[in-house]
């Protein structure tokens, strides 16, 4: 399904207890939208919901509903930092293309719902 790298998986053990929440989990999510056709987000909850694929590595628990799993299959959350400050980010196997600011991504059938690039 999906993968954390250990910098991901750290950093991410790091927010949940800074945060008074460590048993919390990082639900990734794909929803239509963005200037490409569909676009990530990510929350933290408490618990996942039925029929969520659990993701646990290194003491943190990724989760990811049905709708998104299709489009995440072999995908890793990895965390980087920049010039611009940190975060997390997917790197998918299954975008064929996306945006500069890297938030939207084409499957290759998903043109109907991108919108104009708004990212700069």
């Amino acid at each position: 399904m999906m993968t954390i790298t250990q910098e991901a998986a750290s950093q991410l053990k790091s927010f949940l207890v800074d945060n008074g929440s460590p048993e919390a989990g990082l639900r990734v999510f794909v929803a239509p939208g963005g200037c490409s056709g569909l676009q990530y987000g990510m929350t933290i909850e408490d618990n996942g919901e039925d029929g969520d694929e659990v993701i646990e590595t290194d003491g943190v628990r990724l989760f990811v509903d049905n709708f998104s799993a299709m489009y995440l299959a072999g995908s890793e959350v990895d965390y980087v930092n920049s010039l611009m400050g940190g975060g997390f980010t997917v790197h998918n196997p299954n975008a064929v293309s996306g945006c500069a600011c890297g938030h939207s991504f084409n499957s290759g059938a998903n043109e109907t719902t991108a919108n104009g690039c708004g990212c700069g």
